[in-house]
């Protein structure tokens, strides 16, 4: 949880560092992944692919589309996946500049690929690849994946991102807001079937913007209720394994509408029904950061005379039920509320790593009430 605080004239004033993704809306990873598979069905494909990010899910989802480029006869001659410390520069623009044999192309993948050349002896600078990238072979396609970039001062960074022969593209990890939404979609893309709102917001919350895990979790909801077109809230409570009454989503509601004396008991009886009170409110903390960031991301929005389908379509967020959700919570607070917000989290977040004398159910109880306010 990255909170930055500037206290200014006893004031606290919250600095996010999102503020410019807020500004204006921008693909995310998401976007990003369906325009190249867009561009690998279609066949119109560029010589050249870089992709880079934090969401290693996208990649590794990636790395098996191009695989399959090829049909599976070619491949045996015409397909190379490498990893960039077992092999050189000179190896790999040998494999990218060599023609297919019995087939109109061939497919190199190099995973680590700023890795390439420091495990493996041989011969090739890295800038080697700048000239490649100017004049790249058309009859291979070369993709490179790693979860960094080269540094955009140097050449070999200028080259790859400025390339019109190279497909530039990085892989941020999902904001929060957005996770029900891809909830709701990936359940219909991969398994055909729908998935209530408020199910894939408690998936949401039960697992975190883990793509990978939330999609193994979306596997066995979707196979639990294999003949049943619609997965439901209590599926997903059966499945992820919480059968305790009350969740985070529950109390989160309690604090919205400023119920203290309800708020209070269900936060009394999630920490006696958790294995550990310490992970119990790390998770809490995090979970109302991330619900408060959205709060703040609506009503600052709202703030400079946005309509709300200007804000909904300002964050991306496409299921209407979710967003009407998101702001129904964010009719409940002003935007003067944010830095006390805020700075209550902060401070239940360093009570939580030692920084106070008072135990979990005081660290909780008095975080709940400073929400409410």
């Amino acid at each position: 949880m990255e909170l930055i605080y500037v206290r200014q004239n006893r004031k606290v004033n919250l600095i996010s560092a999102a503020r410019d993704k807020v500004l204006a809306r921008k693909a995310n990873s998401s976007d990003i992944f369906n325009d190249v598979l867009k561009e690998i069905s279609s066949g119109q494909l560029k010589p050249v692919y870089y992709l880079f990010g934090e969401e290693e899910f996208y990649l590794d989802q990636l790395i098996e589309k191009f695989s399959e480029v090829l049909p599976p006869h070619e491949k045996d001659f015409n397909f190379d996946l490498l990893y960039g410390q077992d092999v050189n520069p000179a190896k790999v623009l040998s494999i990218a500049r060599s023609y297919p044999m019995m087939a109109e192309k061939r497919v190199c993948i190099i995973r680590n690929f700023l890795q390439t050349g420091k495990g493996a002896a041989g011969e090739g600078d890295m800038n080697d690849f700048i000239s490649y990238f100017e004049n790249p072979n058309p009859s291979c396609l070369l993709v490179l994946f790693d979860t960094g970039k080269p540094a955009g001062n140097t050449k070999l960074g200028k080259a790859i991102s400025k390339s019109p022969n190279v497909g530039y593209h990085q892989f941020e990890s999902m904001p929060d807001y957005l996770i029900p939404d891809w909830v709701i979609s990936w359940v219909d893309s991969h398994h055909h079937k729908r998935i209530d709102p408020a199910a894939a917001q408690l998936l949401a919350q039960f697992v975190g913007n883990n793509l990978q895990l939330l999609s193994t979790e979306i596997d066995k909801v979707c196979t639990f209720v294999d003949t049943s077109e619609t997965v439901s809230e209590a599926d997903v409570k059966k499945i992820i394994g919480s059968y305790r009454e009350y969740t985070a989503i529950e109390l989160k509601e309690a604090v919205i509408k400023r119920d203290m004396a309800k708020a209070l008991y269900i936060s009394e009886q999630m920490l006696q029904h958790s294995k550990s009170d310490t992970g119990e409110l790390i998770r809490l903390v995090g979970f109302f950061y991330s619900v408060f960031v959205n709060i703040w991301q609506i009503r600052r929005l709202a703030e400079k005379g946005n309509a709300k389908n200007q804000v909904q379509a300002e964050l991306g967020i496409s299921n209407a039920w979710y967003f009407n959700k998101l702001w129904d919570d964010a009719s409940n607070f002003r935007y003067g509320d944010m830095p006390r917000v805020f700075e209550a989290l902060l401070d239940a977040d360093k009570s939580i790593k030692g920084f106070s004398t008072l135990d979990s159910t005081s660290i909780l109880f008095l975080l709940v009430k400073r929400l409410i306010g």
